[in-house]
């Protein structure tokens, strides 16, 4: 089992932009995805929450995302297409910030685009709250946190709180 750290709100590397991933990189993702499912695992198995996570939330800075909701799914290099105009707004939380969560607004449905563990180009399309999910992770890859995407100023609420 390889755990790691979580970087949680404030650390710089969470506002950075991650690279994309290579071809020739494909081997070192397999052992990233892993990283990603464990540190995932843990952190619902202690918050009782986690359904998605993103690479540079344990500091490898690169275009990868993992969802474990009925199966694993690993997205490399993934594009948001597609996006609905219908917006929808709701409490999104974070395991940079676990105990705090943010009103957000965010598109209702989309396609996400992306390549598979096999280097083939998938798509899937999502909509609700699993759109919301990855346009939060997918966020993560370009260094914006939930908290940039708060309605206003009174958006945040302590977990305990609702």
């Amino acid at each position: 089992m390889a755990v790691k750290d979580i970087y949680q709100l404030g650390n710089k590397k969470l506002y950075e932009i991650s690279d994309e991933v290579k071809y020739e990189e494909l081997s070192q993702v397999r052992q990233i995805v892993t990283d990603l499912h464990d540190t995932m695992m843990n952190f619902r198995k202690t918050y009782g929450v986690g359904r998605a996570i993103a690479a540079p939330q344990i500091g490898v800075m690169k275009r990868i995302l993992y969802m474990n909701i009925d199966q694993p799914v690993a997205f490399i290099n993934p594009e948001l297409v597609d996006k609905s105009e219908e917006m929808m707004e709701l409490w999104d939380d974070c395991m940079c910030f676990p105990n705090l969560l943010v009103w957000v607004k965010r598109h209702s449905s989309l396609t996400i685009r992306y390549r598979d563990l096999n280097w083939d180009i998938q798509e899937m399309k999502l909509q609700g709250d699993l759109s919301e999910l990855l346009q939060h992770e997918y966020d993560h890859l370009d260094g914006i946190l939930a908290t940039m995407r708060a309605v206003d100023s009174k958006s945040f609420s302590f977990r305990s709180e609702i």
